[in-house]
């Protein structure tokens, strides 16, 4: 018995780069899939790890591309990251902020009070991106952690995609923090739990479903906010690396795009080692998953990956494993 993927939630929470857009324009059939979430009585929001761009700067953009979208339904990490700092402190707290106004701005709307350096003995740090930082800007934050003050990074991204290249991201930045302090922060980004949960929170979705184009980020946030999670591969991870996905970055479902959110999604059904798919059909021996289905059908990597994940159930294979078509294709 099939079903479409979208009937069994009341709300998406959605990626942006990869899923919505790559570069400056959209995916193909990505605004029109989004456009129909409303009709069919579903909610969206966009969860994103930018902690330097304000809801409605996010918010303007993805409209410029033809996507429905406010300000309301835009969840950054500068808003978990405040929400979150807002939980380990008291009421009224003084706050550094290392990172852009609007993280400032939101630190604010906690009802936290923002001071400008680590002379003002304050209560806690909280770090994001913003390309203004500098070494002074770290140096204050070091020495307010190594004081004794609590520490929130929005995010851990390490790298931030630029058009000449890969340059470094909050991560990166707050790496060079922990290493001047010997601490670690507390992080409210992906792919930790708080984001996504504050999104639905916000939303009023109870039953979310999480879509992403990285195991390691969207996929491994979505779980560990125990949501149900689908890798959509018009991104960076395809059917391969979510085959040897580590056991917490395995998604639920598979589709190539968003637009396959209103499709009949298969049911996989598993009859003594053999996992089958629409047609597909796999199984495992050993480092080997043998599968009976075309290369090019999606039905072939779903029922490989419920062979192959539950092979190992409760582990990580060291290696991705060998793939054998019984089938040309």
């Amino acid at each position: 018995m099939t079903r479409r993927l979208i009937d069994g939630f009341d709300g998406v929470l959605a990626d942006l780069d990869g899923v919505v857009y790559t570069g400056p324009r959209a995916i193909d059939g990505a605004t029109d899939a989004l456009d129909k979430l409303a009709g069919e009585g579903k909610s969206l929001a966009y969860v994103t790890n930018n902690a330097s761009r304000s809801p409605e700067e996010v918010a303007t953009h993805l409209r410029e591309l033809g996507a429905p979208a406010t300000a309301e339904q835009i969840f950054g990490s500068a808003l978990a990251g405040a929400e979150l700092l807002a939980g380990e402190v008291a009421a009224g707290a003084s706050v550094l902020v290392v990172g852009s106004q609007f993280l400032a701005d939101s630190v604010r709307a906690q009802g936290l009070v923002v001071v400008p350096t680590s002379d003002d003995r304050p209560d806690a740090v909280i770090q994001g991106f913003s390309p203004a930082l500098g070494w002074e800007d770290l140096a204050e934050a070091a020495y307010a952690i190594t004081a004794g003050a609590t520490w929130v990074a929005t995010n851990m991204d390490m790298t931030l995609p630029q058009e000449r290249g890969f340059a470094p991201g909050n991560g990166s930045l707050v790496a060079a923090v922990a290493a001047a302090t010997g601490k670690s922060p507390l992080v409210a980004g992906k792919p930790e739990a708080a984001l996504f949960k504050t999104a639905a929170r916000h939303s009023g979705i109870e039953c979310a479903l999480v879509v992403g184009d990285r195991l390691d980020t969207d996929i491994l946030g979505g779980n560990r906010a125990g949501m149900a999670t689908v890798l959509v591969l018009t991104g960076v991870d395809s059917v391969q690396t979510a085959l040897g996905a580590r056991l917490d970055e395995r998604p639920n479902y598979l589709i190539r795009s968003l637009g396959e959110l209103y499709e009949e999604y298969p049911a996989i059904t598993a009859d003594d080692g053999a996992y089958s798919c629409g047609a597909a059909v796999a199984r495992v021996s050993g480092s080997t998953v043998s599968i009976s289905g075309r290369e090019d059908d999606l039905n072939s990597w779903r029922a490989a990956c419920a062979a192959w994940w539950a092979a190992h159930p409760n582990m990580t294979p060291v290696a991705a494993p060998e793939i054998v078509f019984a089938t040309a294709g």
